[in-house]
C-alpha cells in the first residue's frame, strides 16, 4: 500500500468519523411533519446527516405539537431520556446537543430550559430556519430561545430542493398558509402559530415544479386553514385557493392534489368549481365541524352553525358526487350537554364520514375554554367519546366496504408488508395493497378492489 494511499484512507476514515448527525423526532400534524423536512434540509446544508438512531446522534431535536392535553409534559418526559443519553456520551467525550422546536417552544419558551437543563436549544415554527445559527451559538456554551415571531419570511431563507434530488416519497406535503384568525375558544394555533399567512404564488410554484421534476406525483397542500390562503397572481389579480390549484394541475409530471385542513368558513365559489372540473384533486375533502350543537358551536366560536355546515355539505357533493368527507369532533366541551352530545350524533348520521378524528376536550392554557366552568366530567367525556366513535367507525367501514368491486386508479407508493406487495393510495387517501414490483413505484395503475376493511382496501391489477 502506498503512502499516498494510506493517507486518502485516514482522510476519509477522519471526514466519516467527523461527520455530524441529527435526529428528528416529530410530533402532531402534517406540518409537523412538513416542517420537519425542511429543518432537516436546513441542517444538512450545514453538515449534519440524518439518522433513525438516536444514539447516533449529535444533535437531537424534538419537532413539537401543542394541540392536545399534556402534549408539554409528553415533551417534558422525552427530554429526560435524552438528558440520560447526553450525560453518558459526555463521560465518553461526545458532544450532544438538544434542541426543542415547534408549537410546545413556542408555548413554553423559556419554561423549558428552566425544567430540562440539558436543552441546549428551543425554537419556534416561525423561526427554524435561524436553527443553524443557533445551534453555532449553543456550541459556544449560549442557551438560545428564538420564538419571536420573523420579520423576515421564512421561506426565502430556507435552503431549495435542488432539481433532479431524488425525493424520499412519491407524495410530498407543500404548505401554503399558516396561522389562524379564527380564535376558536378551545384551540392554541393562534397563540402558537400566529396570525393567517399566505406563502407567495411564485415560492409555492417553485417548490412544486421542483417537487415535480424530481419524481413527486401528489402534491398536498398544507395550512392550518389552507382553503384561506390568497396571493397575487402575475397579472395582480387576487386569487385564492381554487384558482391556485388550477395553476398547479398544469404542472408537468403532477397527477393528484390534495389539500388540507379547511375551514368551512373559507369555501368559495372558485374553490367548488376547482372540485367540479379539475380531475388531478382528488375526491377527498377535511373539513371540520367539532360539534353539531348550534349552542355548542357559538360557544366554540366557529362562525357557522350545524345547517349551515351541512347545506355546505350538500353544495360540495353536487359539485363532486363522489366525494368523500373527513372531519374533526371534540367531545365533553364545557357546557355540552346529553342533548347537545345527541345534535352532533345526528349531524354525523346525516353526513356519514369516511373517515374522522375524534378527541375530548382538553383545556389548554391561555385559550378560553380553559377559563370556562362548567367544564364535563371526565368519565362523561370517555363515554360520550366512546359512542362517537363506534358510529365513526360503522361509518367509514361501511365507506371502505362500498369500494369492493369498484375499478379505479392507484399511485403505488411503498412496498407492503409481505414480498410482491405494493401498497398505493385511493383517490379517497386508502391504502390500498396489490401484488407489484417495486421497481413500479410512482406509477399510477388500474386496479380492482376484492377486501375492505375500515383502514384498508386489497385489490388485484387489472391489463
Amino acid at each position: 500500500m502506498t503512502e499516498q494511499t494510506t493517507l486518502i484512507r485516514q482522510s476519509a476514515a477522519t471526514a466519516a468519523d467527523n461527520q455530524r448527525k441529527v435526529f428528528i423526532k416529530t410530533y402532531g400534524c402534517q406540518m409537523n411533519v412538513y416542517d420537519s423536512e425542511r429543518m432537516g434540509e436546513a441542517l444538512a446544508a450545514d453538515g449534519y446527516q440524518p439518522t433513525d438512531n438516536v444514539e447516533d446522534a449529535d444533535l437531537i431535536l424534538l419537532n413539537t405539537c401543542h394541540i392536545r392535553e399534556k402534549a408539554a409534559e409528553k415533551v417534558y418526559s422525552a427530554l429526560g431520556r435524552y438528558r440520560d443519553l447526553k450525560a453518558a456520551r459526555a463521560a465518553e467525550g461526545r458532544e450532544t446537543l438538544i434542541g426543542v422546536a415547534g408549537c410546545v417552544a413556542q408555548a413554553e419558551g423559556e419554561e423549558i430550559l428552566r425544567r430540562s437543563p440539558a436543552v441546549d436549544v428551543v425554537i419556534g415554527p416561525q423561526t427554524y430556519h435561524r436553527l443553524p445559527q443557533a445551534l453555532v451559538k449553543a456550541k459556544a456554551g449560549e442557551r438560545v430561545v428564538d420564538t419571536e415571531y420573523a420579520v423576515e419570511d421564512k421561506f426565502d431563507y430556507l435552503p431549495k430542493k435542488e432539481r433532479g434530488a431524488r425525493p424520499k416519497n412519491v407524495s410530498a406535503f407543500l404548505t401554503v398558509q399558516e396561522g389562524c384568525d379564527k380564535f376558536c375558544t378551545f384551540c392554541v394555533v393562534p397563540y402558537t402559530r400566529g396570525a393567517e399567512i399566505s406563502r407567495s404564488l411564485k415560492q409555492i410554484l417553485d417548490e412544486a415544479r421542483r417537487l415535480a421534476e424530481n419524481g413527486v406525483r401528489e402534491i398536498t397542500l398544507l395550512g392550518q386553514n389552507v382553503n384561506a390562503w390568497h396571493g397575487e397572481s402575475e397579472d395582480g389579480a387576487e386569487w385564492g385557493l381554487g384558482d391556485l390549484l388550477f395553476e398547479l394541475a398544469s404542472i408537468e409530471g403532477i397527477a393528484r392534489l390534495r389539500y388540507t385542513t379547511s375551514h368551512p368558513r373559507d369555501m368559495d365559489d372558485r374553490l367548488m368549481q376547482a372540485h367540479r372540473e379539475l380531475g388531478k384533486l382528488m375526491p377527498y375533502l377535511h373539513l371540520p365541524v367539532q360539534a353539531g350543537s348550534d349552542r355548542i358551536l357559538k360557544a366554540m366560536n366557529r362562525k357557522h352553525t350545524a345547517e349551515e355546515y351541512l347545506a355546505l355539505i350538500e353544495r360540495i357533493r353536487e359539485a363532486r358526487p363522489d366525494i368523500a368527507m373527513s372531519g374533526d369532533f371534540i367531545v365533553g366541551f364545557p357546557g355540552e350537554t346529553e342533548e347537545d352530545f345527541q345534535a352532533t350524533l345526528a349531524l354525523v348520521e346525516r353526513v356519514r364520514y369516511a373517515q374522522a378524528f375524534s378527541f375530548k376536550y382538553s383545556p389548554r392554557p391561555g385559550t378560553p375554554g380553559a377559563e370556562l366552568t362548567d367544564q364535563v366530567p371526565e368519565d362523561e367525556k370517555a363515554g360520550r367519546l366512546q359512542r362517537l366513535q363506534a358510529l365513526l367507525t360503522r361509518h367509514q367501514l361501511e365507506f371502505a366496504q362500498s369500494r369492493i368491486g369498484m375499478e379505479m386508479d392507484i399511485l403505488l407508493e411503498k412496498p407492503g408488508r409481505n414480498e410482491g406487495q405494493m401498497i398505493g393510495r385511493s383517490p379517497w387517501l386508502q391504502s390500498v395493497v396489490v401484488a407489484a414490483d417495486e421497481s413500479e413505484i410512482g406509477q399510477m395503475v388500474r386496479v380492482k378492489i376484492t377486501e375492505a376493511s375500515a383502514n384498508s382496501l386489497a385489490a388485484t391489477r387489472i391489463g
